[in-house]
């Protein structure tokens, strides 16, 4: 989403999670997605990061522009909420306690979320800002694992910013299937490839994986860019 929103140009490469291509493991060994690849040979695996390297490029909505308490979430969100979710979805992997309890401890995070959202539309305020655009995808992943609880449960401020990014145009833009890549096919760029409003400075990227479950594995070639770091301590 932040490729799309920051207007890069970048060819997409979608890989099977369960079958990833050699050239991927021999730029990010652990095997994870995304990762991007920039012009100078510096390698970004890590999603939040490559959001921010897209928002160095262009901001014009500032998504950027967020408070402490955002930045707090983003870390609880990687640090606490991410192994609980794990837990959930996986719950027959970890039977030291039932899905229930893995789905309570979860829940904390959530409920969190819930009382900000009981007061403002967005994570950060009036509009969407970063901290929606990382943290929403991990809500997703946890609204699946039970949909039919998710949709009657009491987190109803969650769970209506959850549906509104949904819905939201650039979410459906980027959230389209694609054929799995294979070496000599055709290249397939995602919706901002062809965007020219954007500031003349953005630069052009080769090109961009990503798993099918959604989640970007990207092999970019690209013109230097600095990334903006949050300091999560």
């Amino acid at each position: 989403m932040a490729l799309v929103y920051s207007g890069i140009q970048v060819e997409l490469r979608e890989v099977k999670l369960s079958d990833m291509p050699a050239s991927m493991l021999q730029l990010s060994p652990k095997a994870t997605v995304p990762v991007l690849v920039l012009e100078d040979g510096r390698v970004i695996d890590e999603s939040l990061e490559a959001m921010l390297w897209s928002l160095s490029q262009a901001d014009l909505q500032q998504w950027l522009d967020m408070d402490e308490r955002s930045t707090q979430l983003l870390r609880r969100c990687d640090v606490e909420f991410k192994p609980l979710l794990d837990c959930y979805k996986y719950a027959d992997r970890h039977p030291e306690s039932s899905e229930l309890e893995h789905r309570q401890r979860a829940e904390a995070f959530l409920r969190d979320l819930d009382e900000i959202l009981s007061h403002q539309p967005y994570l950060a305020g009036r509009h969407c800002r970063l901290v929606d655009v990382a943290i929403f995808p991990f809500i997703r992943q946890f609204a699946g694992v039970d949909a039919a609880w998710f949709a009657n449960c009491e987190y109803a401020f969650a769970r209506e910013w959850l549906n509104s990014l949904l819905a939201s145009e650039l979410f459906l833009a980027v959230m389209k299937k694609y054929p799995f890549w294979q070496p000599g096919d055709t290249a397939v760029y995602l919706p901002g490839a062809t965007r020219t409003s954007q500031a003349s400075r953005l630069r052009h990227c080769r090109f961009q994986w990503r798993s099918a479950s959604g989640f970007l594995y990207g092999e970019v070639q690209v013109a230097r860019g600095i990334g903006r770091s949050i300091n999560y301590h």
